[in-house]
């Protein structure tokens, strides 16, 4: 798969006086296809986490909190790079066979990350972060 597969979507804010609702994902979204797995991975200022790839998971990706910087690359090692945050509240459509790293750019972020499998060690690659 090549990064020219990845998409950014923009998404809602609905802005309250209480706290803003960021929107993120429904089931009639086009880039959903099923849901397999959630999980949220907190990351501190300048901390980069990954290199990861899923061999057959779609991840969309998004930061409700925090704004982080993520980094792309496929099999001919050519880089994407995409940073979002609340400003620009998005989630990033990531499809399988490319390699992600991740760093946060604020104090503290919150990655949000919507797997259509269920997390599986064999599915999943890592290499170490240089």
């Amino acid at each position: 798969m090549t990064i020219k597969k990845i998409k950014l979507i923009k998404l809602r804010i609905v802005k309250n006086i209480n706290g803003d609702v960021l929107k993120y994902l429904n089931r009639g979204d086009t880039f959903f296809k099923k849901f397999g797995e959630i999980y949220f991975s907190e990351i501190k200022f300048k901390k980069k986490k990954g290199w990861n790839l899923h061999k057959k998971s779609q991840c969309l990706i998004s930061v409700p909190y925090g704004l982080v910087k993520f980094t792309f690359m496929d099999k001919f090692k050519k880089k994407k790079i995409l940073t979002i945050g609340k400003k620009n509240h998005s989630v990033i459509v990531l499809p399988p066979n490319v390699w992600f790293n991740f760093t946060s750019l604020s104090k503290t972020s919150l990655v949000v990350n919507t797997l259509n499998y269920k997390h599986d060690d064999k599915e999943t690659l890592k290499l170490p972060l240089k």
